[in-house]
């Protein structure tokens, strides 16, 4: 018998095409798993190596001792930015407890620093869950595509079977196809699972890295913020026009400003 034949037998198209409708199913499912694990891959990367710079670049701007209105300015050309999120509800309180002359006392100006830092605490929480999402896509994928495949392991291997019992043959040529369209149900299975766990793995890395990088950035805002009301300085160094999508973003961040809250 020549090879030829069952090379092109064995392809992975004259596979899928022989499998019977169960194994089809679980191929496809596996190769949507795959292209849906590939998106969310391409989009963190893409978000995180964004973030990192931009965070450099706000890192450098607060180390510098760059005026708030002027980093305010900035921050507005980035509207989708997590930082210029928090940066516009931090401010945005500090407006508002001013406008309510509630920095007057010592008492006042201590009560306002720590609502600042609450809401900047608050606000730092929720973006980081934002970007979580996705994460949990890449994990269940990483964990259920490898036994999706053996299920289609098995019941390919079942049918292997029964093609045997049928033919009462157990010759290679009856016995391959079967099993080879059982092993390619296992083999798409981890081609699906393996770049899934391995993405979640740096994703989290990533995440936990621009997460701690936030709450640094957050805590230079407050900083100067705490320098600003002690030295007596008002609103003259925070642009008191926040960021546009400050308003937008105020339901997601569910974030009310404290002083407003106590008016």
């Amino acid at each position: 018998m020549s090879t030829t034949p069952i090379a092109a037998h064995l392809s992975p198209l004259e596979l899928f095409e022989q499998a019977d409708f169960i194994v089809k199913s679980i191929l496809v499912l596996l190769a949507l798993a795959s292209f849906v694990s590939w998106g969310v891959i391409v989009d963190k990367l893409l978000r995180f190596a964004r973030l990192r710079r931009n965070a450099a670049v706000w890192s450098t701007a607060l180390s510098g001792q760059r005026s708030l209105a002027r980093l305010s300015q900035e921050l507005r050309q980035q509207p989708l930015d997590p930082f210029a999120r928090i940066f516009a509800t931090i401010t945005e309180e500090w407006h508002v407890s001013h406008r309510q002359r509630l920095h007057l006392d010592a008492t006042g100006r201590d009560n306002l620093k720590e609502r600042i830092n609450r809401v900047g605490q608050i606000a730092g929480n929720v973006e980081t869950e934002q970007l979580q999402k996705g994460l949990s896509v890449l994990a269940t994928i990483g964990s259920v595509a490898p036994f999706v495949g053996l299920f289609g392991t098995v019941w390919g291997i079942m049918n292997a079977f029964q093609g045997i019992a049928a033919n009462n043959n157990t010759s290679l040529a009856v016995v391959a196809p079967g099993i080879a369209e059982a092993l390619f149900a296992t083999a798409l299975g981890l081609v699906a699972a393996i770049p899934a766990v391995v993405a979640y793995n740096r994703a989290s890395g990533d995440l936990n890295s621009y997460a701690a990088r936030l709450a640094t950035l957050t805590g230079l805002v407050e900083v100067q913020l705490s320098r600003q009301l002690d030295s007596g300085e008002a609103l003259a160094e925070v642009s008191e026009t926040a960021p546009p999508p400050a308003k937008a973003e105020r339901s997601t961040h569910n974030v009310t400003p404290l002083a407003a809250q106590g008016a």
